[in-house]
């Protein structure tokens, strides 16, 4: 009762094996318009229910904000002005009880200061105060120090004025409290994506972060509208980042009821995500947009043609770093994987009688 083999398990089988299946056919013929099923709303129990297995403890929580204490002690002696700050998924509100905690440093560094000393001078700082098995990587694209805390039983990875990364947290942190069907979305949408092999961006496929944008564009633009677009709005937050300017309104709590004329389900919205992605995006011209609203044309940001590495086949752009394209590492071969994904997804929750199990089936990955 296995899955079908990956598509990525095709690549180098031992001769001796009998030849791998092929790719799963395409599911259908591409209709543009299903009609919904009409019991689609018999499932939003058992989303909610996986949902809230999904969320973080508050214990788990409570272990982040003692080892955000535990960093602050040490680094304050040595950098009495720098600031930390967590981000990424454990602190954006889209993150589970296993995301890794990612520390940023900030502090104002002499542009000749080099990053690597100052990364070999913290880890000798925090090696003092016991935390456990300290390692600086300073040859990384991104620098960072790694560490084990005794204390919360958490490990981190720490780097410096990463400041672009505390920005998009503090952003998707905001849209979060605006609805909460995106946090519902985006835990499950993010769930699939694990459990299908199609959350690895060393493979080819998307990040975790690219879904979360998918599904704030995707909630942008529903009819009636579930989420704002904040970049759009008049800014009452503003940082400068490497002489880029990120701002948007964050004063969410005055938009609370904004979605509420839209009653759509957890159910009907994940229906809606899949058959979008599975039957209408746009992939040829269309670039999804979180800091527009919308979706914007690939000829507008010069995405229509391969650049060294960066393949522009599925495109979502970073609100902030606009020039950056989420969809960069997908490449011919995991586009199609991504894109009958989605289409299997769509079908099964159009037609299957009990969608919640067949959707999070995992993918068979033989060693």
């Amino acid at each position: 009762n296995s899955s079908p083999c990956s598509p990525f398990q095709q690549l180098g089988s031992p001769p001796d094996q009998p030849p791998p299946p092929p790719p799963r056919q395409r599911v259908g013929t591409r209709r543009w318009r299903v009609e919904r099923r009409h019991d689609i709303d018999a499932f939003t129990p058992g989303l909610l229910s996986l949902y809230e297995s999904l969320n973080p403890s508050e214990e788990h929580k409570a272990k982040q904000r003692q080892l955000i204490e535990s960093l602050t002690n040490s680094v304050s002696k040595e950098w009495p002005n720098a600031q930390l700050h967590l981000y990424g998924s454990c602190a954006n509100s889209f993150g589970n009880s296993h995301s890794d905690v990612d520390v940023c440093l900030q502090i104002d560094t002499a542009a000749e200061e080099n990053i690597a000393e100052l990364l070999l001078a913290l880890a000798e700082t925090l090696r003092k105060d016991d935390f456990d098995n300290v390692e600086a990587i300073t040859s990384a694209r991104v620098p960072i120090v790694k560490i084990a805390d005794p204390g919360s039983g958490l490990s981190c990875d720490i780097c410096v004025n990463n400041l672009f990364a505390v920005a998009n947290t503090k952003l998707l942190k905001d849209y979060a409290q605006i609805d909460e069907r995106l946090l519902q979305l985006a835990f499950i949408v993010k769930h699939w994506a694990k459990l299908r092999g199609v959350n690895e961006t060393y493979r080819g496929t998307l990040s975790s972060y690219a879904y979360v944008l998918m599904c704030i564009s995707f909630l942008q633009q529903r009819e009636p509208k579930i989420l704002p677009c904040l970049q759009a709005m008049e800014p009452t937050y503003t940082v400068v980042v490497d002489g880029t300017e990120c701002a948007y309104f964050d004063q969410v709590d005055q938009l609370k009821d904004f979605g509420a004329e839209n009653k759509e389900s957890i159910a009907e919205l994940l229906w809606a995500f899949f058959h979008y992605w599975a039957f209408h995006h746009d992939y040829r011209n269309d670039v999804i947009s979180v800091r527009m609203g919308n979706t914007i044309s690939k000829q507008e940001k010069n995405w229509t043609t391969r650049v060294g590495n960066d393949r522009h086949l599925i495109c979502i752009e970073d609100p902030f770093e606009t020039s950056h394209d989420l969809g960069r590492v997908v490449d011919r071969q995991t586009i199609r994987v991504l894109r009958e994904e989605f289409e299997r997804a769509a079908t099964i929750l159009q037609y299957d009688d009990d969608p919640c199990v067949a959707l999070f089936e995992p993918y068979d990955y033989e060693s």
